[in-house]
């Protein structure tokens, strides 16, 4: 059935009512939370945020959209699309979400695919190394001071266990991070207590159509039939899927893991850069530590 003009007019508020009300519970609410609890805005920020065409850029630019109307503390939005090298159906399709909801983009473009078109080993590590310095570059020449990414809670929970199963070390995906190489620029991650299935309860139910990945290298690993960290995120996925069939709160316990660790039952771990061994406390700490 066609939908009328008054239809696709009042579109992008009934989507802002819907998650105001119906996913206020599941998406709404674990938003304000993750921003409330990490302390992700400040009076004053200019926040970029990032959209690349996938389900969670799109949800969090709305839910921004919303939050600043409604928000006590005063902050300016930049809607930032970054065109790595899209084939011409992905960038309409991207154009097309952001008009259907109303999101005022900017659309920048970059050689990124290009790049590491022709590299294999660790192209996704590198692509989204090179993504996020283009971001940062754009967003601090727009007078922005963070960048939000769409990461959810199922990103860090997947991100916690390939750390451990695949690069041998501890560590999660942090609510936010000082740059590093764009003095005075933070990242944020506003979707990090927000489940990805709720991210498709609220896509399906509104009939929208998102980019999966639009890579031309993994397009091309995808027809070699070679591995990338995509692969092994599927795999911690399934593994994740397995473990909660006979235990209901193991995503829960793997999220809170990184929220408790106990230093005193660690044989080492890195601070600043820099590795310490229980071996330099050891001896002075008797009687700390209970014997396991």
């Amino acid at each position: 059935m066609c939908e009328t003009a008054k239809e696709i007019e009042d579109f992008p508020k009934t989507v802002e009512q819907g998650l105001q009300k119906k996913f206020r519970k599941t998406i709404w609410c674990p938003f304000v939370k993750a921003i409330n609890r990490y302390e992700l805005i400040q009076p004053g920020d200019k926040i970029a945020v990032c959209i690349s065409g996938g389900k969670d850029s799109m949800l969090m630019a709305k839910l921004f959209q919303i939050l600043k109307r409604h928000n006590k503390i005063p902050f300016e939005l930049e809607f930032l699309v970054m065109d790595p090298g899209y084939s011409p159906a992905n960038r309409e399709q991207i154009e097309h979400n952001a008009k259907k909801l109303n999101v005022p983009v900017t659309i920048f473009e970059s050689p990124i695919f290009d790049s590491v078109f022709e590299i294999e080993k660790s192209s996704c590590y590198l692509c989204a190394r090179m993504r996020r310095g283009y971001l940062y570059s754009k967003a601090k020449e727009l007078g922005c001071n963070k960048i939000a990414l769409g990461h959810h809670y199922d990103d860090v929970i997947e991100t916690i266990l390939m750390g451990m199963l695949y690069g041998a070390q501890i560590q999660t995906m942090m609510p936010k991070l000082h740059s590093t190489n764009f003095e005075g620029m933070e990242l944020i991650r506003p979707m990090y207590m927000v489940r990805e299935e709720d991210v498709m309860a609220w896509r399906d139910y509104y009939g929208l159509d998102f980019l999966r990945c639009a890579c031309k290298f993994t397009e091309m690993a995808a027809k070699r039939g070679t591995g990338d960290s995509n692969s092994k995120r599927l795999e911690v996925k399934e593994l994740i899927r397995e473990l909660k069939k006979k235990n209901p709160y193991v995503e829960s316990n793997i999220f809170s893991s990184v929220e408790n660790v106990n230093l005193s039952t660690v044989i080492a771990y890195k601070e600043q850069g820099v590795k310490h061994s229980f071996l330099e406390w050891y001896d002075t700490r008797k009687g700390e530590a209970e014997d396991e």
